[in-house]
């Protein structure tokens, strides 16, 4: 699997930005997608995630309320809607895929590259 993510940039809090992670490979299908996040000087976080077989998803406490997950299995592309976004969400967000069900950056299997968000405040 190869995911390649887009969609970062700068905007005002309170506003909104929509991440999409682009996924390749045949077993795209069999792995749960998701985001971390890492702001700087601090370690990677979970943001959110959304299992292959039924769609069902879960969401850092942080992020919850404001930021939904989404994915298109046809398409093979994971969305990140973020809404309400605080100068806090500054960071590079990754998306990731695992063939497990533990969200835990250690136990992941692919990564894409960042992409940079920035929240003024």
């Amino acid at each position: 699997v190869q995911l390649q993510a887009s969609g970062g940039g700068l905007v005002q809090a309170g506003g909104s930005l929509r991440l999409s992670c682009a996924a390749s490979g045949r077993t795209f299908n069999k792995h749960a997608m998701g985001w971390f996040r890492q702001a700087p000087g601090k370690e990677r976080e979970f943001v959110a995630s959304i299992s292959w077989s039924d769609g069902s998803t879960n969401y850092a406490d942080s992020v919850k309320g404001r930021f939904t997950i989404s994915r298109d299995n046809a398409g093979n592309t994971v969305y990140l809607q973020m809404n309400s976004l605080k100068p806090e969400d500054t960071a590079n967000y990754y998306c990731a895929a695992t063939a497990g069900s533990t969200w835990l950056a250690s136990t992941i299997n692919y990564w894409g590259k960042g992409t940079l968000v920035t929240v003024s405040s």
